[in-house]
């Protein structure tokens, strides 16, 4: 017999390397719909006056919600660990969104 409950399924999450390695970002944009938000993760170089995508996110609002959530979550115990995160000042080449 067994501890878990009925209906509970362990999920099993794999990546490919690639996606392993991560992509460096320095900025985001967050648009929305009235049925999902869309996230781009953009890498911008210094003094240049282009930037690219390097990945794009598209979820819905209740799973946005949870994910804002875990992300405070997160951020919270970093800053105990490690002290407070100062929220960086907008400058002229600081998109806001």
């Amino acid at each position: 017999m067994s501890d878990k409950p009925a209906g509970t399924m362990q999920l099993q999450i794999s990546m490919d390397d690639e996606t392993a390695q991560g992509s460096y970002v320095n900025m985001a944009t967050v648009t929305h719909t009235e049925t999902e938000f869309v996230l781009d993760f953009i890498y911008v170089q210094p003094q240049q006056p282009r930037a690219r995508v390097r990945s794009r996110v598209i979820t819905s609002p209740r799973h946005l919600k949870r994910l804002l959530a875990a992300m405070q979550d997160s951020l919270h115990r970093y800053e105990q660990r490690y002290g407070v995160v100062e929220a960086a000042s907008a400058g002229p080449d600081t998109p806001l969104n």
